[in-house]
């Protein structure tokens, strides 16, 4: 039930931002910017309808391993989405800083595949 209600959190976020550099952000941030800052949001709201999917198998079939992915979905989303986010306002006003924020981004890929291989090796296995 805290997936569910997460995901739907994490999905109402995903609007905002959406909405927000739909907005406010079209005419601030550069093309290439903008196409960070969207591969962002995108990527929160797959994995945020994941995070409700994951809630509902686990009330159908509770078992440890869709607890795991949801682990990884939520370090992915905080990973790969918001090192995106920082990434299209360096890339847009020039900083030269924040070098650990780009390797940042793999690895909460990383965490989103791991995410849904827990969940296609959960689908089968039944509480103990």
């Amino acid at each position: 039930m805290k997936n569910i209600k997460v995901g739907a959190f994490i999905a109402s976020i995903s609007i905002m931002m959406g909405a927000f550099g739909a907005h406010l952000l079209k005419d601030k941030l550069s093309e290439k910017s903008l196409a960070l800052y969207e591969t962002g949001v995108r990527y929160q709201l797959y994995h945020a309808f994941a995070l409700i999917i994951v809630g509902i198998l686990y009330q159908l079939n509770p078992n440890k391993q869709f607890k795991i992915a949801t682990y990884f979905f939520l370090i992915g989303i905080l990973f790969f989405s918001g090192s995106l986010y920082i990434l299209s306002y360096k890339v847009n006003n020039n900083i030269e800083g924040l070098k650990w924020v780009g390797p940042i981004t793999p690895l909460g890929g990383l965490c989103f595949i791991i995410g849904w291989l827990m969940v296609a090796f959960s689908i089968n296995l039944k509480k103990k």
